[in-house]
Formats: C-alpha cells, structure tokens, sequence
C-alpha cells in the first residue's frame, strides 16, 4: 500500500508539517506501507486549462502521475478566504476523478481561524464524495495557536488527533482493499 502526503499549498510551512506528521505517524502504524510526500511548493504545476491528463508534460505529469499511482492519501491545505488553497484546486482538476475512486483519504488543513476547520466538512469532503473517495471520519485542524515559533506543533490535542487520523487511513486502507490485491 502506498500512502502519499499531499501539502497542497505553494507558501508557507505549517501544512507541510502536518501532513508529514501524520504520514510519519502511519508509517509507525504500519511499517510495512509506502509513503511519499507531495510538496506542492517544490514543483512547478501547470495551470489547469482542460487538457487530458496525459497531455500534460514535466513537473504537471510527474506530479499527476504521484497522485494516480498512490493506494490512500493525507490532504493538506492552508485555509485562505474561507477556501482552499488554489494550488490544491489546481491539482484536483488536473487529476483524473479515477485516480481518487474507492481510495482512502484523510484532510488536514491549517489556518488562522478556530471556524476555519468547517472547510473540511463543507469542501474538502464533498469534493472527495465527487471523487467517489472514501473520507476518514476524523481530520486535523491545527491553527496558528498550535505551533511554537520554529513551526512545530505544540498543542497536545492535535497530536492525538494526528495520531488517530493515522490509525483510521491505515485501518480503511487495509479494510478497504479489493481482495484480488491483498
């Protein structure tokens, strides 16, 4: 099973912690899966504009490739506006809806804001349903007030709640694989 982290943010750090956490935390859940991260940031992505996915060339097709060839997901975002970020937009529509179907994914997402975390249920979630993905019921939503100044997480109940998204993207993952796969 391969479990990519997706930071689906260009600026900024603290998504990208969490997302890395939560993956590192999986992988102490179930030494045997795969993962990779997704660093938005350190790619140069295409702006979507309708094309196939397969029409797409360099840094856009590798990272379109990453996606389609991961088995479950940890998607982050930084909220802006009340939204997510634009770079995460961006990849979802230059994505195959197929490369998501019948995968697990679990959001985290980060912002300035204590509401912000309704992004989650009322976005990221119906965009996955579109997908046709299976949601981790629970998510992580870390605001500002849960990292020290060097951006590392500092809250006690985020990092249980970290923990637990792990436990529930393995556990699904795990349930959730056609038996021709196991």
């Amino acid at each position: 099973m391969k479990l990519l982290g997706i930071s689906g943010t260009i600026t900024g750090s603290k998504t990208l912690v969490v997302v890395e956490k939560v993956v590192e935390l999986a992988r102490r859940f179930d030494p045997q899966i795969e993962t990779e991260i997704l660093d938005l940031k350190k790619f140069d992505v295409q702006f979507c504009d309708g094309r196939h996915p397969d029409a797409y060339a360099g840094d856009t097709k590798k990272v379109i490739d990453m996606v389609s060839s991961a088995d479950s997901f940890i998607i982050g975002t930084p909220i802006f506006q009340a939204s997510l970020s634009g770079a995460l937009k961006n990849l979802f529509d230059l994505v195959p809806p197929s490369a998501f179907r019948n995968k697990v994914i679990g959001f985290v997402a980060t912002g300035g804001t204590y509401q912000h975390y309704l992004v989650i249920e009322n976005q990221l979630k119906p965009i996955a349903g579109y997908f046709r993905a299976y949601t981790a019921p629970g998510y992580v939503y870390a605001h500002t007030d849960h990292f020290n100044q060097n951006n590392e997480i500092i809250d006690s109940d985020i990092i249980v709640r970290m923990e637990n998204l792990a436990k529930e993207v393995v556990h699904m993952s795990k349930m959730l694989t056609p038996v021709g796969e196991l």
